[in-house]
């Protein structure tokens, strides 16, 4: 159930991402609309109900970002709004640059037109 759940709702995510997309262009939106819904407390109970239906799509970006900071405001103090954030999401943003860089490897890459 835990598949079937990640599925259906991280297409629903996606979905409505790539109307608001289409409609706006304002990627920056999707971060910060995670991390505000995470920081009122909406997005957590749907990332524990969806799993990586939740926290894959680029507005689980936002609530990584705001999970690191407030665990590490609690653990360091004010230092912690800056640090926190970077901690908690330099696995994905480091494994995102190695991949990309080695299927450009592989793959001759193009500049977008």
């Amino acid at each position: 159930m835990d598949y079937f759940n990640a599925f259906w709702f991280g297409g629903l995510v996606c979905a409505l991402i790539q109307i608001l997309l289409d409609k706006t262009k304002l990627m920056v939106l999707l971060v910060c609309s995670g991390a505000l819904l995470s920081a009122v407390g909406i997005y957590r109970p749907l990332v524990d109900f969806a799993g990586a239906g939740a926290s894959v799509p680029l507005i689980g970006f936002g609530h990584v970002l705001w999970e690191g900071m407030k665990k590490a405001i609690e653990e360091d103090g004010i230092l912690g709004l800056f640090t926190g954030g970077f901690t908690a999401c330099a696995a994905g943003v480091s494994s995102a640059l190695i991949f990309s860089y080695l299927a450009s490897l592989f793959f001759r890459p193009k500049m977008k037109k």
